[in-house]
């Protein structure tokens, strides 16, 4: 797994007129396939089964999903 966080922040130019509620931070993943330029040989693999449930064969290439909705929220759509 890559040492490099997934995750980053990003923080938006907040104006002074604008209508809305400032974000102050917004957070972005980056696909952890950005950091591997190729595909090196012998890269270590997921069992069959955690593969199919994790979505991915290579441990290298797993980014795990964290919803940003809070439990018991009801998604809008």
């Amino acid at each position: 797994m890559n040492a490099t966080k997934q995750t980053r922040d990003w923080y938006p130019f907040v104006g002074p007129f604008d209508p809305c509620p400032p974000k102050y931070v917004k957070t972005y993943v980056v696909p952890p396939n950005q950091f591997i330029p190729f595909q090196p040989m012998n890269l270590p693999q997921f069992p069959l089964a955690d593969a199919l449930r994790l979505g991915t064969l290579w441990p290298a290439l797993f980014s795990p999903y964290e919803s940003k909705c809070r439990p018991g929220e009801a998604q809008k759509g």
